[in-house]
């Protein structure tokens, strides 16, 4: 695949928020249901992806005529740096900073991208925000980060063992039994699923998105 094709792939992730990503919003779709499937691939045959979710149902997706795949792969806390414009799913944490449960490092070229914080759907009362960071600092109970956007600023802290990726270049060889994905879809009245795009862990990883 060309860079172009994935630069459109990973704008229109980041569009809708989360992993942030194009996943971060629940809408209707023109023909359907907006669903997210979360999971591992049993199998690709053809336009046909199985995928055995983290519910432990088996969803079967029809890939649209042209659909793209983008990689995921794992980053460090240490890769976080001012300036830097990342997606994080939170979750409050009483009276003090939110805390983090996955942190997604966007390519500076997605730099603003689904800028803002909403409900997401990784936990109960999770909440995504796609922000630039302003400060990040390292203490001996971990890291905290002060994300600003839309004139708004939030500080989030990030305990050690949270999930830190980023977005990287993969192709439907990367598409194997095992592997995790998040797949945005839609789904239609007869509860068949399509899909356009399909985001694939690398080397082992299970997208935290």
């Amino acid at each position: 695949m060309s860079r172009k094709p994935h630069s459109h792939f990973f704008r229109t992730l980041a569009a809708g928020g989360f992993v942030a990503l194009v996943f971060s919003q629940v809408a209707q779709a023109q023909d359907g249901e907006r669903v997210r499937i979360r999971g591992a691939i049993e199998s690709l045959s053809g336009d046909q992806l199985v995928v055995r979710t983290r519910e432990g149902s088996e969803a079967t997706i029809t890939l649209k005529a042209g659909w793209k795949v983008g990689g995921v792969k794992q980053a460090s806390v240490e890769d976080i740096k001012p300036g830097d414009f990342v997606g994080v799913a939170s979750l409050p944490k009483g009276s003090g900073p939110d805390g983090a449960i996955e942190v997604l490092i966007f390519p500076a070229s997605m730099k603003g991208t689904g800028e803002g914080n909403r409900p997401w759907d990784a936990q109960p009362n999770s909440q995504m925000t796609n922000a630039t960071v302003s400060n990040a600092v390292k203490s001996v109970d971990g890291h905290t980060i002060t994300l600003t956007y839309q004139g708004k600023e939030k500080t989030i802290t990030i305990a050690d063992g949270t999930p830190i990726v980023t977005l990287a270049p993969a192709t439907k060889d990367d598409l194997m039994a095992g592997a995790g994905v998040i797949v945005t879809g839609e789904k239609a009245a007869d509860g068949s699923i399509s899909a356009s795009q399909v985001a694939v862990g690398l080397n082992g990883i299970t997208p935290p998105m």
